[in-house]
């Protein structure tokens, strides 16, 4: 058997196994390195410099800046968007989506999205008396906007891998970022309406001028964040550490909600996510030399184009794929795992890389709302306290609506690549 295939069913096996993933990576690319006859030292010296990059530094601070503003900063960008649309039938619904996209602007991950804005909206829109599967769905659904709106830490993941860069992965995913989030905002409005759900007291002008002022520091923050990036002043990771620190100031100085002895457990769980994610890339460069270097990726480019060497048919049947790993494994090892096979692939297609980046995270991050693995609609149900039946129910239709736009994003590489091609030049 090829050594590379034998790699992939390793890791898979393991992985469904319940073997934590970055383990099963080494595991697995160890068992292939010894059973390929292959130099082992490479496991130590392509770990080491998988990880020895400074772009990666954007993902602790990306993840601290997410973690510092889960308490008063994210309550202000839920009443800044309450104020302004609260009027509106299904308004906490809305507010919900909004939110998340706002929160992913900042904190680049589905699940502290889900956490810090479904921890507030879901108990809020179950008291104002939206059905608790519907509330979970929502919350869980518009949760796949944190790893797709910039800073993504999957986007971070997957330039690592191919050596993309971030800056223009984070420009291409902006479009497709927003639009997932206003097709979700128009199919809420309308089930809102159909079902008719409370609508909130209409905002005065004074009110909403009193509550963005309240909000301005938090409001910031996205701008601070893809303002630096698009205009070419920082790099990702120097944003992102603009972004922890000012977040940081913020938190302990203009809201107050921030005590220093806060500050060792933000760091402690962001120090380990952060582990967890840096070893898996690490593993991933060796796995990626093994399955190159077994010549996998050239028999798949092969094996298909034997079977169609149309592009559209072709980029169909990756998203078959890639849907169908994502919803049997997160997306980070996906990610490491399929980059190297699809890369040669997509390349022969004359896809771009930042196209296909984009479209790799829409993708994996609507496994997040998939069972059976679906972190963010477990999570969702659990903060709601409703069944899985109930909260998948509801979230069907927007599952829907995102595979929809995902077929569009793949079918108008415009989307993705026009404005990286603009703010480049």
């Amino acid at each position: 058997m090829n050594v590379g295939a034998l790699l992939i069913i390793l890791l898979l096996v393991m992985a469904l196994l319940g073997v934590p993933i970055c383990f099963a990576m080494g595991i697995a690319t160890l068992a292939a390195l010894i059973l390929g006859d292959m130099p082992v030292i490479v496991l130590a010296q392509k770990t080491f410099t998988g990880m020895d990059s400074v772009a990666l530094l954007a993902i602790p601070f990306f993840m601290i800046a997410g973690n510092l503003m889960s308490g008063s900063i994210n309550k202000k960008l839920i009443a800044f968007a309450d104020a302004t649309i609260g009027w509106v039938r299904g308004s906490l619904a809305i507010v919900s989506v909004i939110s998340s996209a706002i929160f992913a602007a900042i904190s680049g991950s589905g699940v502290a999205t889900v956490s810090a804005i479904g921890g507030n909206m879901i108990p809020a829109m179950k008291k104002d008396g939206y059905p608790g599967g519907f509330a979970a769905a929502v919350c869980s659904v518009a949760a796949i906007l944190g790893p797709i709106i910039p800073p993504s830490i999957f986007l971070i993941v997957y330039g690592n891998a191919t050596e993309t860069s971030i800056g223009q992965l984070f420009m291409g995913a902006v479009f497709p970022g927003i639009g997932l989030a206003l097709v979700l905002v128009a199919y809420v409005f309308l089930y809102s309406r159909k079902h008719n759900f409370p609508a909130h007291e209409k905002s005065t002008p004074k009110q909403i001028a009193r509550v963005t002022i309240d909000s301005i520091w938090a409001l910031v923050m996205p701008i601070l964040v893809l303002g630096t990036i698009f205009l070419g002043i920082c790099t990702a990771t120097e944003a992102a550490a603009v972004t922890c620190a000012y977040a940081l100031f913020v938190g302990l100085f203009i809201y107050k909600d921030l005590r220093p002895k806060d500050l060792v457990s933000i760091f402690a769980e962001s120090g380990v996510t952060t582990a967890t994610i840096l070893i898996l890339i690490g593993f991933s460069k060796v796995s990626s030399w093994v399955v190159v270097a077994s010549g996998l990726p050239d028999a798949l480019v092969q094996g298909m184009l034997s079977i169609t060497s149309n592009k559209f048919v072709i980029l169909f049947l990756i998203n078959i794929l890639l849907f169908i790993v994502g919803m049997l494994m997160d997306a980070n090892p996906a990610i490491v795992m399929l980059t190297p096979l699809l890369l040669p692939l997509i390349k022969e297609l004359g896809v771009s890389t930042i196209h296909f980046g984009v479209v790799m995270a829409l993708n994996l991050c609507i496994g997040l709302v998939t069972p059976p693995v679906g972190t963010c609609i477990l999570l969702g149900k659990t903060i709601s306290g409703e069944s899985l039946e109930s909260t998948l129910k509801a979230a069907l239709p927007m599952i829907g609506l995102s595979i929809a736009f995902l077929m569009v994003v793949t079918y108008v590489p415009a989307l993705t690549t026009w404005l990286p091609s603009v703010l480049s030049n």
